[in-house]
């Protein structure tokens, strides 16, 4: 199973997950732990001189293969890193890439959402489909590279529900269930996340790269 940094032994390969955020290193654990992934994972706070990666791509799979590259060449690790967000019908697939920063300042989740939902406010609720998407990439040193792809679909609320979760997740309802991805425990969304959908798919190609 994976092991956070300093608990791993000696022989665990070393893996960088190429984010600084908290909520995603937490997912992340989880989710390649679940898998049966032997790694020791580092996050990029324990490399203080590694700059942020600019997400210039226009796609999920693009911004996520930046970052694992850009870690990997400067750490000289295999590095881990995803790209995620909303993709609402109706808004011809936006926020998108943007989501995380929709409203204009990057991490703002209750900025995001209330733009959003101000946006979505006149739309009926057959009109309200959505999917959160996730492209999660893998690079290593050499130059070798894998990116899967993971999605959820379900639809948006009028207001939010739950106090679980970050950015979108209290005004997503996940097709099949009658409560948001916000008031859902931890164990119960990473089930079905689009996240760990990807994570899963790269998890085996982790294991055999490494």
């Amino acid at each position: 199973m994976t092991r956070a940094a300093g608990s791993s032994p000696v022989c665990a390969p070393r893996v960088v997950l190429a984010t600084r955020n908290r909520h995603k290193i937490e997912e992340l654990h989880a989710i390649l732990a679940a898998s049966g992934v032997e790694a020791e994972l580092l996050g990029v706070a324990g490399f203080p001189d590694l700059p942020d990666v600019a997400e210039t791509g226009v796609t999920f799979a693009e911004n996520a293969l930046l970052k694992a590259v850009d870690v990997a060449a400067r750490t000289g690790l295999p590095a881990v890193a995803d790209d995620s967000g909303l993709c609402v019908d109706v808004l011809g697939g936006a926020p998108g890439i943007f989501s995380a920063r929709w409203a204009g300042r990057h991490g703002d989740d209750k900025a995001n959402l209330d733009l959003l939902l101000a946006q979505l406010r006149d739309v009926a609720d057959e009109h309200r489909q959505a999917h959160f998407a996730c492209a999660a990439a893998l690079a290593l040193p050499d130059g070798r590279q894998v990116v899967r792809e993971g999605r959820i679909d379900g639809a948006l609320l009028h207001a939010p529900r739950g106090s679980n979760g970050f950015g979108y997740d209290p005004i997503f309802l996940p097709d099949g269930y009658d409560r948001t991805t916000a008031e859902m425990a931890a164990g119960e969304k990473n089930a079905i996340s689009h996240r760990t959908r990807a994570f899963q798919a790269l998890a085996k190609d982790l294991a055999a790269l490494l």
